[in-house]
């Protein structure tokens, strides 16, 4: 069986014979250089799987040695070992392109953890390459799957994919920007499945939706008796995620303290469970997402600068529709494709629905033209979807169709925090509500009230779960 072969970078004897001796213990054969000179020759006469490199070399730095395997060596993950404390040392390293990094004093945990995470990142390249070659078809495999996925033409687009391809080969923590409703989770996710992390757990949480005196708890954990009604040991998502990928959805939402206490599980990758006396290594790449503006928040004092810089080493901002119109037609016939599987036959979108589709701003973005296109399936008559059957909002003051438009109570005044989407639903619901009352639940006389047909209203009460 082939061994592993490591480089390793470093003017420290002691560092060099701990390194050796642990990646030896793991069946890896290992290569010493104490400056970038000898790193380099030893890159160009040896197949390497990984490289571990010190920071401060006595030719150079390590920055210097990463940007280089990056441009000339690209299969090969580097990793960073940093002075303990110097986390912009090692977010430096990271945007040059290293796999991950670890901090003096070595703790040997998280060194094995790194190394197994990069070598199933060296293997997966390794196989990719020969599939390809056996099959004569391209090596760029996750880039086929990830067009698939993450669907249209447009150079936006285009761009994210190969960026995924790129943020899925490092540990890199990633914030995913963009408006709600375009995709980040399914970014998140696609950066995931990618990587040498994709056999593990992928743990997504919406950090908006946790209540604040159980956020703790939620996230680190908790012994048995260390409150009321902790009747039992509790893991924590992070631990949930060991091995695998945290994302942290609305980020935004965490309260500040919870910052502090974030901040350092990230950086000492560990956690204290409430009650526990030991801290636990954890094993965890942080994504995380938000649809609020985080520099701002930042600039306002509402979301920690450290924590920001420490999330925020790549940014991946994912495009909006209204920045992408040509893949509107493209992601409608996805759609309608995956909604036909639920139904007895497909209609087809017809050219002036199409047109209409085109020159709507989209709001809610690719989740608001899957709502439109599932409402308008079930709404037509016929063979073909129509403008009317879309129902979309009247521009300017106008936006609201006839079942909004009936109810009696005065609109309030839209939070702008809230999802354009659940606002018009609450809406909504209400004025169904009311006509529903008004008829003593008789619903074909509530359509006839709100306008619609009785169709759209058996609709409309399963889509709001009012059945």
């Amino acid at each position: 069986m082939e061994r592993y072969l490591a480089l390793i970078v470093d003017d420290e004897p002691d560092i060099l014979e701990l390194l050796e001796m642990t990646l030896a213990r793991m069946d890896i054969d290992c290569r010493s250089a104490q400056d970038l000179g000898t790193a380099y020759t030893l890159l160009e006469n040896n197949a390497f799987d990984l490289c571990l490199t010190d920071m401060r070399l006595p030719d150079g730095d390590g920055i210097e040695l990463v940007k280089f395997i990056q441009q000339s060596y690209s299969n090969i993950p580097v990793a960073m070992i940093t002075a303990h404390g110097n986390m912009e040392l090692a977010i430096n390293a990271l945007k040059a392109g290293a796999f991950d990094f670890v901090s003096k004093p070595v703790d040997l945990g998280i060194l094995r953890n790194l190394v197994n995470t990069a070598l199933k990142l060296s293997s997966k390249s390794a196989a990719g390459m020969t599939a390809a070659k056996k099959t004569s078809a391209p090596a760029h495999t996750d880039e086929l799957e990830i067009e698939q996925q993450l669907l249209g033409e447009s150079d936006a687009v285009i761009k994210t994919r190969a960026t995924i391809i790129k943020l899925a080969r490092s540990q890199a923590p990633v914030y995913i920007s963009g408006e709600s409703g375009t995709g980040k989770e399914l970014v998140a996710r696609l950066i995931h499945g990618k990587g040498p992390r994709a056999e593990q757990p992928f743990i997504p949480v919406n950090c908006g939706a946790i209540p604040q005196d159980l956020m703790e708890s939620e996230f680190f954990g908790h012994k048995k008796g260390s409150f009321t009604g902790a009747v039992a040991d509790k893991d924590g998502l992070f631990q949930a995620a060991d091995g695998g990928t945290l994302f942290l959805d609305e980020v935004a939402e965490l309260p500040l303290p919870m910052q502090v206490k974030l901040l350092r599980a990230i950086q000492e990758k560990s956690v204290r469970p409430i009650g526990g006396q030991q801290e636990v290594t954890i094993d965890v790449r942080i994504l995380s997402a938000t649809h609020k503006n985080l520099a701002k928040l930042v600039e306002d004092g509402d979301f920690r600068q450290d924590l920001f810089y420490r999330i925020n080493v790549i940014e991946l901002p994912v495009p909006s529709l209204r920045d992408r119109p040509g893949d509107i037609p493209i992601l409608a016939n996805h759609i309608l494709d995956q909604l036909g599987d639920m139904q007895d036959s497909l209609p087809l979108l017809g050219s002036d629905a199409l047109n209409a589709l085109n020159n709507y701003h989209f709001p809610g973005n690719v989740r608001e033209l899957e709502n439109i296109l599932e409402r308008a399936m079930t709404l037509c008559e016929g063979d073909v979807i129509h403008t009317d059957d879309l129902q979309l909002p009247a521009p300017v003051e106008s936006n609201l169709d006839p079942v909004v438009a009936t109810s009696e109570k005065p609109l309030a005044e839209h939070d702008p925090d809230i999802p354009l989407e659940d606002y018009l639903g609450n809406i909504e619901k209400e004025a169904i509500m009311q006509a529903l009352e008004k008829t003593r639940y008789n619903k074909t006389a509530a359509a006839k009230l709100l306008g619609i047909t009785f169709r759209a209203l058996r609709y409309k009460l399963k889509k709001l779960d009012l059945e």
